[in-house]
């Protein structure tokens, strides 16, 4: 396979997270956009960036884009690709979603029929045949049309890749691992800082953090669509990949990583699912009120995602549980803090204005990442002999 352009989508107000671990992978960037980014790559590329990639939520090969006014300027459009290059004669295939911005053509169900008829249709006359037993690999697709402008795209990921495999088991409303491990990636913390989470939940949080320190690719407990698409990708560039991702590994380091929770239960899920992700060792999980929330040390990092108080019932709780985090906030000397919450209120309880605070849709639900930097620790000195 010759380069060809991905598209990698994400979190919106994430895209500069995402862009960045591109980069570092060694891919160049080839436009961003709200929610997704794309790049150039080759088929080792689709290896790699499933696998590494810590704030994507999946990777899509850019098979073909035109403009369509009309059902049949989709239908012609989508013809004239040449669809053998990725599909097999025996390849399973249709259009898994469809999506429509501002565009004349917006029926979802009408788009996934008409897309898949003229690649049917296309199909049919290159192999010289009347029927798709379908019998094959599955190449699911993605269409979306933006401002009448289509773009048709192979998932390569299947299921999402915030699925990392390790959190079987789940508290109310936890923060994606996706989001989780791109809001980390937004702060200056290091594994050579104390992290500590006083809402871990599920834990995603400390366990993202974990296996960032730890080098732990995302992608190398799991599988992916494209690991059977032996007609375009090698089945050792695959192998070569999670080879790569595995010797990046160093379980042997020491980090400072801890999660609170107040109920036990969940706490409990929390260390079952870091045993799952492989750094059960590197985090302390415990039972704790947030009120006493506390550590001798200094210049740490919380970074937590605290109940929005999403039912009625629950808001009443909110100014109370966010003056306990406040109050204990206070006591934690030069700690940097960033906190992704719904909640308007953040500010007044921590008793300071964030320097930033950015708007980022959880799902649905618009959120804020409000930061609060502290301190930066001093400069170590050396002295004596080099």
């Amino acid at each position: 396979m010759d380069m060809i352009e991905l598209i990698a989508p994400c979190h919106f107000g994430l895209e500069a997270v995402l862009k960045r671990e591109i980069y570092d992978l060694g891919y160049d960037i080839s436009s961003v956009s709200d929610g997704r980014v794309s790049f150039m790559a080759d088929a080792e590329g689709i290896c790699r960036s499933n696998i590494n990639l810590r704030s994507a939520e999946r990777v899509l090969v850019k098979v073909g884009s035109f403009k369509a006014y009309t059902f049949d300027d989709l239908f012609e459009g989508t013809k004239s690709i040449e669809w053998e290059n990725f599909l097999p004669r025996d390849a399973k295939f249709w259009v898994k979603k469809a999506s429509s911005v501002k565009s004349k053509l917006f029926s979802p169900s009408d788009i996934q029929s008409i897309v898949k008829k003229a690649i049917v249709e296309r199909l049919k006359s290159v192999y010289d045949i009347s029927w798709f037993e379908e019998d094959g690999e599955e190449y699911p697709l993605r269409v979306s049309i933006m401002k009448d402008e289509v773009t048709i795209a192979l998932d390569t990921s299947g299921e999402s890749l915030h699925k990392r495999g390790y959190r079987q088991y789940r508290s109310d409303a936890p923060i994606s691992e996706t989001l989780a491990a791109a809001l980390l990636m937004l702060t200056p913390w290091k594994k050579d800082r104390i992290l500590v989470d006083p809402f871990c939940g599920c834990g995603t949080f400390p366990i993202e953090a974990a296996m960032m320190a730890a080098g732990i690719a995302p992608g190398a407990g799991r599988d992916f669509t494209a690991c059977k698409w032996t007609n375009l990708i090698p089945e050792d560039l695959w192998k070569d990949s999670y080879d790569e991702a595995r010797d990046m590994e160093d379980l042997n380091i020491e980090v400072d990583i801890q999660g609170y929770d107040i109920d036990g239960e969940i706490v409990k899920a929390a260390r079952r699912n870091a045993e799952l992700a492989g750094v059960e060792k590197l985090i302390h999980f415990q039972k704790r009120d947030v009120a006493d929330l506390s550590h001798p040390k200094k210049y740490g990092f919380v970074v937590t995602n605290p109940p929005y108080g999403e039912r009625i019932s629950e808001k009443k709780e909110l100014p109370k549980l966010y003056g306990s985090f406040g109050e204990a906030i206070k006591r934690l000397d030069d700690w940097s803090v960033y906190v992704i919450t719904s909640y308007e209120d953040v500010e007044r309880y921590i008793g300071k204005k964030a320097a930033k605070n950015r708007k980022i849709y959880n799902g649905m639900m618009k959120t804020y990442f409000y930061q609060f930097p502290g301190a930066k620790p001093p400069k170590r000195s050396y002295s004596g002999n080099a």
